[in-house]
């Protein structure tokens, strides 16, 4: 019995959290206006391509993913590599202000991002980085959730591994990309995806650095929908559905290692 009431809750918990995106898939395929009808439309529709041709002609849809794809995958990687390296200097290297310096970073975490938007704008335009590619990767590429996350899963690493491989003839480098850094791939692929979703989903600083049409990301292109007197909802949720594949794709891609880095900080604590 308590089984099935667990079940019963679970399967109650899950349909909750389809219908949402149900119905954006419904609201992709009717026209603007049968959004609104009464009752509203519960089954798909036949509008899908023409509100793709409408999103395609309004903002340029397929070349803004490329674009978001192309920022989000060059900041995951790069912003993954400084986490890793970062983290790994903090748990295995002994040097005066170790603990200090690792104590600025996770009080980073603590500053609203708020509160950085006037100074980072400020420092973009004098060195000329408004309305650049750079200017919504570089700033945020030490990310000091990473770099904790990755210190963590480093601490657990056997030093005397590292022995082995300077005895070996192996220098720094070496060492860390082919002994240490195979060896946290779950956490490097928990970060991954959580890294890549946050520059995905990025919106406000986006908003404030690109001006240009031609670099605007999925979700500055979709805020353009939105206008004063109308508002395109079908192109909307289309535009929205569409930008859950590449976040759908990552997980696939990940998923594995996701569940082990999760699992593994969880044992840990």
């Amino acid at each position: 019995m308590k089984r099935a009431l667990v079940w019963l809750a679970a399967a109650a918990g899950a349909v909750v959290s389809v219908i949402p995106f149900y119905w954006m898939i419904v609201a992709a395929t009717h026209d603007g206006g049968e959004l609104f009808a009464s009752p509203p439309p519960f089954l798909p529709g036949g509008e899908l391509m023409a509100n793709l041709a409408d999103l395609e002609e309004t903002i340029h849809f397929s070349r803004v993913m490329v674009t978001s794809v192309w920022t989000a995958v060059v900041y995951t990687v790069l912003s993954a590599l400084v986490s890793a390296m970062c983290g790994y200097g903090l748990a295995k290297y002994r040097f005066r202000g170790r603990g200090a310096l690792l104590g600025v970073v996770l009080a980073t975490m603590m500053i609203p991002f708020q509160v950085l938007l006037v100074p980072l704008f400020q420092m973009m335009a004098s060195i000329g980085w408004v309305d650049t590619y750079q200017a919504i990767i570089v700033p945020f590429l030490a990310n000091s959730f990473g770099i904790f996350l990755m210190r963590q899963a480093f601490m657990d690493f056997p030093d005397e591994l590292l022995e082995s491989g300077r005895l070996d003839g192996a220098g720094d480098l070496r060492i860390f990309y082919r002994i240490v850094l195979p060896c946290v791939r779950p956490q490097l692929g928990a970060l991954v995806i959580f890294t890549f979703m946050g520059q995905w989903n990025a919106f406000i600083w986006p908003l404030l650095m690109l001006n240009s049409e031609e670099r605007f990301t999925v979700p500055v292109a979709l805020n353009h929908l939105i206008g004063l007197s109308h508002v395109d909802y079908a192109g909307l949720m289309l535009g929205a559905f569409l930008a859950t594949l590449p976040l759908t794709l990552i997980f696939l891609l990940f998923q594995r290692q996701f569940v082990s880095g999760l699992l593994g900080g969880a044992l840990k604590g």
